[in-house]
C-alpha cells in the first residue's frame, strides 16, 4: 500500500519539478491552483474509495461474497452518476472556485484551461476510486499497486513528452493526466474481471435499481463526504491564501505541499492497511484482532514518519534543487522548508486514526472531529496569526492536524472504554 500510495504524489512531484524549471513560475502556480480545485472536487467523492473499503472488508470478514460483488457494482453506479454531474456543472464550478482563490490574472487563465481539460477524466478517476477501495477491502493490495503504478508511470512519461518535448506547459500536464487516468481505469477493469472469476457469490442485478439497498453505502459515504470536503477545504484555503501573496510564494508553497503529500500518501499505506485489517476483524467480531491491527500499523507508521523527517532534514538542499533552479523561488523554499521537519510527526497520528475509524465504520465520529478541527481550530489559528505571514499559515495547518489527532484520540478512548467498536 505504501508503494501504491506514494506513486500518486510522486506523479504530482514530477509535474511540479518539470514546471518549476520553466522560465516562469506562473505555470507552476496555475497547476497548483488547478490541481487544488480538482483535488477538492475529486476527493470530495473519495468516500467511493474509503466507504467501499470499509464495507467490503467487513463483508469479506463475514464471508459474504455476494455482498462484496454488490458493493463493487454500487460504487461503480455512484461513480458514473457523480462524474457526469461534475462535467455538466463545470461551467459553474470553475469560475466560482477561481474567484474564491483569487490568483493573479495570468495564473487564473492558465488554471481555468488546466481544469477544463482535466475534468474529462472524472469518470475514470471516480470509478478507479471504487475499484481500488474494493481491492483493499478484499486484502488484495497488489492490484491497487499495479493500477497506481501503471497510471502514474504513464503520466510521468507523457508529462515529459508534452511539457518538455512539445512545450505544452500546464496544458500538457493536464492532458497527460487525463490519458493516464483512463489507462488506469482499463487496467483496473481487467484486474477486477480476473478477481471476480474466483470470488464466489452472485450479483443480484435488480437490487442495483433499488435505492434502499444503497443505505449502508450512502450512510457511510455521507459522513465521509462531509469529512473529506472539510479536509479538502483546508487545503484549498491554504492554497488560496498563498496565491494572494504572489506567484512565487504560491509556487514555493506548492512544492512544500507536494513533499508533504509524498509523506502523507506514504503514511496512508498503514492507514489503508488498518482499514482492511480492522474491517475484517469487525466482520469476524474479533476484538483481539482489532487491537492487534491498531497497535501494529500505528507503530510502523510512526517509525516511517521519523524516517520522512530524517530524509527532509538531511537532504534539504538536493530536494530543493530538484524542484527548481529559479533563485527567487529557491529562496522562498529555504525560508519555509523547516515546517517539513515537524509535520510528519504531527500528522501521522491523525492519518492512523482515520484508518481505524474507517475500517470500524465509526465515520460519524470522524465527521464531527473534522468539523471541529477546521472551523474551531484551523481558521481561528490562521486569523490570529496573519501578522506572521506565510509562517502563520503553516502554523495554523500544523495546529489543525494536531486538533484532528486529539479529538479522534479522545473518541478512540471513549469507544474502547464503552466497548462499542462492534
Amino acid at each position: 500500500m505504501i508503494l501504491s500510495n506514494i506513486s500518486l504524489p510522486l506523479l504530482a512531484a514530477v509535474d511540479t519539478a518539470l514546471l518549476g524549471h520553466l522560465e516562469n513560475p506562473t505555470f507552476l502556480g496555475a497547476v497548483a491552483v488547478g490541481s487544488s480545485i480538482l483535488t477538492f472536487l475529486y476527493w470530495s467523492f473519495g468516500f467511493l474509495r474509503m466507504g467501499t473499503t470499509s464495507l467490503t472488508a467487513r463483508a469479506f470478514g463475514a464471508q459474504d461474497m455476494s455482498q462484496c460483488r454488490m458493493l463493487l457494482a454500487q460504487s461503480a453506479v455512484l461513480a458514473m452518476g457523480l462524474s457526469l454531474l461534475l462535467i455538466v456543472l463545470q461551467s459553474l464550478i470553475f469560475p466560482l472556485a477561481l474567484t474564491l482563490m483569487d490568483p493573479s490574472p495570468a495564473t487564473r487563465d492558465l488554471a481555468l484551461t488546466y481544469c477544463q481539460i482535466r475534468i474529462f477524466s472524472a469518470p475514470a478517476t471516480l470509478a478507479t476510486y471504487g475499484i481500488v477501495g474494493w481491492f483493499i477491502g478484499l486484502h488484495n493490495t497488489r492490484a491497487p499497486l499495479l493500477i497506481m503504478l501503471g497510471t502514474n508511470v504513464l503520466n510521468i512519461i507523457l508529462d515529459c513528452i508534452f511539457i518538455l518535448g512539445l512545450d505544452m506547459k500546464s496544458e500538457g500536464a493536464a492532458l497527460a493526466t487525463v490519458i493516464a487516468e483512463y489507462t488506469g481505469l482499463f487496467l483496473g477493469l481487467y484486474l477486477m474481471r480476473n478477481t471476480l472469476k474466483g470470488l464466489g457469490g452472485t450479483l443480484d442485478y435488480p437490487k442495483l435499481l433499488q435505492l434502499h439497498y444503497y443505505s449502508d453505502l450512502l450512510r457511510v459515504n455521507r459522513h465521509l463526504f462531509i469529512r473529506t470536503a472539510c479536509l479538502l477545504f483546508s487545503f484549498s484555503f491554504f492554497t488560496a491564501q498563498g496565491a494572494r501573496q504572489g506567484d512565487t510564494l504560491l509556487a514555493a508553497n506548492a512544492i512544500i505541499m507536494q513533499l508533504l503529500m509524498l509523506m502523507a500518501y506514504g503514511l496512508d499505506g498503514f492507514a489503508h492497511a488498518s482499514e482492511a485489517l480492522i474491517g475484517k476483524a469487525i466482520g469476524r467480531k474479533r476484538l483481539d484482532e482489532f487491537y492487534n491491527a491498531c497497535r501494529a500499523t500505528t507503530f510502523w507508521a510512526f517509525v516511517t514518519a521519523m524516517l520522512f523527517t530524517a530524509v527532509f532534514l538531511l537532504a534539504k538542499i538536493p530536494i530543493i534543487l530538484v524542484f527548481s533552479d529559479i533563485e527567487a523561488l529557491t529562496n522562498e523554499l529555504m525560508t519555509y522548508y523547516a515546517w517539513l521537519y515537524i509535520l510528519p510527526l504531527i500528522c501521522v497520528w491523525s492519518y492512523q486514526l482515520d484508518g481505524i475509524f474507517i475500517g470500524s465504520g465509526k465515520t460519524r465520529g470522524m465527521q464531527y472531529s473534522m468539523l471541529l478541527s477546521v472551523f474551531l481550530v484551523y481558521l481561528p489559528s490562521w486569523y490570529l496569526t496573519q501578522h506572521w505571514g506565510n509562517h502563520g499559515l503553516w502554523f495554523a495547518f500544523c495546529v489543525f492536524n494536531l486538533a484532528r489527532t486529539l479529538s479522534m484520540a479522545n473518541l478512540y478512548a471513549r469507544y474502547s472504554r464503552l466497548k462499542s467498536w462492534f
